[in-house]
């Protein structure tokens, strides 16, 4: 960016910007946590049916002897091993879902940070240069790029931008 360029923005569109920023984290964490909220559902549903699955088994009553043919499959093994499967996939999706509200934390706090640097700005920034600066040093010490996939921060278009020179 050229000394003209910087010189001409103020202190209040970086404030903007940061807002813009937890704005749009917050939004992600949203997104995010509607996704979680799918996973729980699909985590309640499989629990009913392994719930289900398990009170149809047969009870391990002793009963008369029946005699037994190699024909006839053990079904209480494959409903086992079925049942083992659902618990091993849930206990994935448990996983993801740790995952998930990790990440939610980690944008959480970010849109916090963003926040609290907008108000920084607002009253402590001396000049519109004052402010770039620790707008792109803010965002390279919390490595902010790795949060917006589709949106350039200032620290990309600082770091585009003494590229191209």
């Amino acid at each position: 960016m050229s000394d003209d360029a910087v010189d001409a923005l103020e202190v209040d569109e970086f404030v903007e910007y940061c807002r813009t920023q937890a704005g749009l984290l917050s939004g992600r964490v949203e997104t995010m946590g509607d996704e979680a909220d799918a996973l729980l559902d699909e985590i309640d549903r499989e629990m009913a049916e392994i719930r289900s699955r398990l009170e149809a088994l047969p009870d391990e009553v002793p009963g008369t002897e029946t005699p037994s043919t190699a024909d006839i499959p053990d079904t209480s093994e494959v409903d086992v091993a079925a049942i083992e499967e659902l618990q091993e996939e849930l206990e994935e999706k448990q996983l993801l879902v740790e995952a998930k509200q990790a990440r939610m934390q980690a944008f959480q706090e970010l849109a916090a940070d963003y926040t609290d640097l907008a108000a920084e700005l607002a009253t402590e920034a001396a000049d519109g240069q004052d402010a770039l600066t620790r707008v792109i040093e803010f965002e390279a010490d919390a490595d902010a790029p790795v949060y917006f996939d589709e949106r350039q921060t200032m620290l990309e278009t600082a770091v585009a931008s003494t590229d191209d020179e």
